[in-house]
This record gives structure tokens, C-alpha cells and sequence, in this order.
């Protein structure tokens, strides 16, 4: 079912205007469909906060549930914005107040650039804990993306992120491990996902407060887990959400600061996402950027559209399946009498009824 066009939000004309299936509001209340309301606690910097804001809510309107789609997009305080991106929140954000007051069905809490290497220093830091202390017990399931993985690991069951020494960033091929989980039931049960990140939780640290691992990659690590209940928490270390041409934006923002003398090396590839030919491409144009720097000229433009027409995405279908079943999940107990947290009669640590393995 569609996603619910319920204020002027610029995402839903981009996405309409990409095929995306938008009802608008009016048309939404003459229905009668079950709603669901998730909100999307949007932390990323101003470069990235509407393409993940729209990444988001793509991934949500194409899950295929009899149920229309509310999203609410709100962002913490503290969070260092321009004065342009501080009106776009808003304008168009809801307050995490009103969020409480409204309540949510799910939440969705995104990751964040970070400053240094204690997460507890960030800006971010308690207002995040306010939401996730909030959203365990009035939000039937809460994802938790990349960054925020981490800092729910952190805060709530006192895991440190452990750096890698390098950054990991590419698309790698994962396993599903837990196959009784209905999260990943009728999805392929080897698939990829894109990574990008300096840090990582590992699967024995997550065993060890009492996740569940759901999905793995032998080079990438844990990409998905889920609390020890089955459901309340879901935790991704990967980015399912990426568009086709993410990696290859975010390997033209590191040449970029190559250029600006930000950072001392040229970038990498990102791994396992450039052909051959395109490698040849790219391999030119660093020869003919470093000459340029060399003799203080201007460097030439990044040939982006002609490496991003021989991009392949081998992830989109799976991400598409376990939002898809995410959302089940959330309207089976939102919408029944087992409902969370409210859940009479239903063992609260494991709300599914799962025999986890």
C-alpha cells in the first residue's frame, strides 16, 4: 500500500516523480485501511539528511502490506545544522514532543557523522537515550541504522563499537544464519549489502548481552540482528536503504576532499562495486587529477553519470523483503490482541512466539 502524503514534505513529489505509489491525505481518510505510523528519527548531517530522509521512505512505500503508511520525520536538538536545513526541520519535521503525544506503531532512528571516537560525547548522545527509552516501551519495534546500532549498544547494554583501522565500505555478500526469524522468512538467503563505516559490533558481543544475529557477512561481519525478544530492537550495521549511486557519491566526496587537502591520500575503491572498465575509467581520472594538482591546475569533473549508468544494485529486492515482513510483523501485533506493550496474556521477552536456536 502507498505511503500517505500527509503534509508538504518535498520527498513525496521526488518520489512520486520517480513511480513511487503517494495517496494524499484526503484520499487516505475516505479509505477504510488499516494505518500504520512509523516514525523516522533523521540524525544524518544537512549533505545527507533529505536523500536519507527519501531512501527511508522509498524503502517504506514499497513494502507491500494491506496497511497505508504515516511517516513522521522529526531530528534531535543539539545536532549542528545551517540555518537552511534548521528551517527545512521546521518546516516540514515534527518535535519529538508531538511525536509522544501522537505515539508511533514503529520507529526508524537513522545513523550520524560523528566527531570523535566516545560516542557518549556526541550532542546527540542523551537526546537519543531519551528516544530509545521512550520508544522500548511505547513502540512496538524500533531499527536502529549503522551509527545508532551502535550507540543503542553502547547505552543500553554497555557494548563498545570497536574500530577496524581502516574504513569499510563497499557492498559485500551476506548469509542469513537465523532462518526460523520471520524477518528474514522468503528472502534470499544469500544476498548483499552496502557497508560503510570505521567501527563494528561483533557477533560475539552481541551474543553476549543476548541478541540474536540474523544475517552475517564472513568479510563484512553482523549486518543484522534483533534484541533478545525477537522484535523491540532491530539492529543493522549496514546501509540496505542506499540508493544505486550512494558508494559511488560518497568515493566523489572523498576525492573531493583529496582535492581540497582535507584528507592526505586519494580514496580507495569502495570494494566490489566498479567493473573493470569502470576501475580503468576511474584509475584516468586520478592520473589526470593528480597531474592537474601537480601543476596547480584545475582538476577535471568527476565523470559521475557515466560510471553511474554501469552501476548494478543487488540489494534493493532483500531490503524490500525484510521491510516487507517488518512491517507484517508490526501490524500483526499492532493490530491484534497481541499487542506490545500492551500485551496481556503474551511472554514480553518473546512477543513472536519464536524458538530461537
Amino acid at each position: 500500500m502507498p505511503l500517505v502524503a500527509h503534509n508538504a514534505l518535498p520527498t513525496f513529489e521526488r518520489l512520486r516523480r520517480d513511480g513511487q505509489n503517494i495517496l494524499e491525505s484526503d484520499r487516505a481518510l475516505q479509505q477504510d485501511i488499516r494505518e500504520l505510523h512509523i516514525g523516522l528519527l533523521n540524525m544524518m548531517p544537512d549533505t545527507a539528511l533529505t536523500a536519507t530522509e527519501r531512501q527511508f521512505f522509498r524503502l517504506i512505500g514499497q513494502s507491500n502490506q494491506i496497511a497505508q503508511f504515516y511517516v513522521h520525520p522529526f531530528s534531535l536538538d543539539g545536532l549542528q545544522r545551517s540555518p537552511e536545513t534548521m528551517a527545512y526541520i521546521k518546516r516540514y519535521y515534527e518535535s519529538f514532543n508531538e511525536i509522544k503525544t501522537q505515539g508511533l506503531d514503529a520507529l526508524i532512528i537513522t545513523g550520524a557523522n560523528v566527531a570523535g571516537a566516545d560516542l557518549s560525547q556526541e550532542p546527540f548522545w542523551q537526546p537519543l537515550k531519551e528516544v530509545v527509552d521512550w520508544a522500548t516501551t511505547q513502540v512496538t519495534s524500533t531499527v536502529c541504522s549503522c551509527l545508532a546500532t551502535h550507540a543503542v549498544m553502547q547505552f543500553r547494554y554497555n557494548q563498545q563499537r570497536r574500530p577496524l583501522g581502516f574504513k569499510r565500505w563497499g557492498v559485500y555478500p551476506h548469509r542469513v544464519v537465523a532462518r526460523y526469524h520471520p524477518l528474514v522468512s522468503n528472502v534470499n538467503t544469500l544476498f548483499d549489502v552496502p557497508h560503510s563505516r570505521f567501527n563494528e559490533i561483533t557477533r560475539a558481543q552481541f551474543e553476549a548481552v543476548g541478541c540474536h544475529v540474523l544475517a552475517e557477512s564472513a568479510m563484512a561481519g553482523v549486518h543484522l540482528a534483533v534484541s533478545d525478544d525477537g522484535l523491540r530492537l532491530i539492529m543493522l550495521q549496514g546501509h540496505p536503504e542506499y540508493d544505486t549511486i550512494s558508494l559511488l557519491k560518497e568515493y566523489k566526496r572523498e576525492i573531493r576532499r583529496f582535492i581540497s587537502s582535507d584528507r592526505d591520500n586519494y580514496p580507495p575503491f569502495p570494494d566490489h562495486i566498479f567493473s573493470v572498465k569502470i576501475k580503468a575509467i576511474l584509475t584516468e581520472y586520478r592520473e589526470r587529477v593528480e597531474y592537474c594538482l601537480i601543476h596547480r591546475q584545475t582538476p577535471p569533473e568527476f565523470p559521475e553519470a557515466r560510471i553511474a549508468a554501469g552501476l548494478d544494485n543487488t540489494w534493493q529486492d532483500t531490503a524490500e523483503g525484510v521491510m516487507d515482513n517488518w512491517m507484517g510483523l508490526i501490524y500483526r501485533v499492532t493490530h491484534s490482541d497481541r499487542r506490545i506493550p500492551f500485551m496481556d496474556g503474551v511472554d514480553p521477552l518473546n512477543p513472536l512466539g519464536l524458538s530461537f536456536k
